[in-house]
């Protein structure tokens, strides 16, 4: 029972986390620049332990140069990590994209797949790049992406006590309603951004300072 009691409070202290995140930053969506389900998932695969600065930036003429799943299917892999070698990472990550592509042409018909459990067959997809896709391409909220920002905050907020991201993921979604699974990813991820940054956060400008029990770091 007691434990019933602290999972409640919880909810609501979650309820006003994301309340007064959302007054902050109205508009929350992905950084990522896409135009396409699959677009999506390239630029997510990219964005592993990158910033999404950069990966808009070489999006922004790979998407020009290969317009459909297609293209990147048929790309020369020396090519297609050509075109993403300033990034880190690039030949294993345009490896899982050519990869990627290829699949969902030959199992998908063409489609970037609408489940957790296809998308994490993917190569180079795990629960984090798929829920990403999922929620932002397609509206559907299977779980909640979690980044180095929404770990760095859901443990500095005292959301959860692990550092397991897929532990991390089960505690958020146990405390939010699953309409907001989508919005509480982009929202932790702004304010540790701007706020709730790693190195030094900014307490002055918090405006979760009275509900976070990390606020004297």
């Amino acid at each position: 029972m007691a434990k019933k009691k602290d999972i409640e409070s919880e909810k609501k202290r979650m309820e006003e986390i994301i309340g007064r995140l959302g007054k902050e930053y109205p508009h929350p969506r992905t950084a990522l620049n896409f135009r396409t389900p699959f677009e999506l998932l390239a630029a997510t695969i990219l964005s592993a332990q990158a910033t999404d600065v950069l990966v808009n930036k070489i999006t922004s003429t790979l998407f020009k140069k290969y317009k459909s799943i297609k293209d990147f299917a048929k790309a020369p892999l020396e090519e297609l990590q050509g075109d993403v070698s300033s990034i880190n990472f690039y030949k294993n990550k345009a490896k899982n994209i050519k990869a990627c592509a290829e699949i969902i042409l030959e199992r998908h018909n063409g489609q970037v797949p609408r489940t957790m459990e296809e998308l994490t067959g993917l190569p180079g997809v795990a629960r984090k790049t798929a829920n990403i896709v999922l929620s932002n391409a397609y509206g559907i909220n299977e779980g909640i992406a979690v980044d180095t920002h929404v770990k760095r905050l859901a443990g500095r907020l005292g959301l959860t006590e692990y550092t397991d991201p897929v532990k991390i993921e089960r505690d958020l979604m146990e405390l939010t309603p699953r309409g907001e699974w989508r919005d509480l990813s982009h929202l932790l991820i702004l304010h540790g951004r701007k706020v709730c940054q790693a190195k030094k956060p900014k307490h002055g400008e918090c405006v979760l300072y009275d509900l976070c029990p990390s606020r004297d770091i």
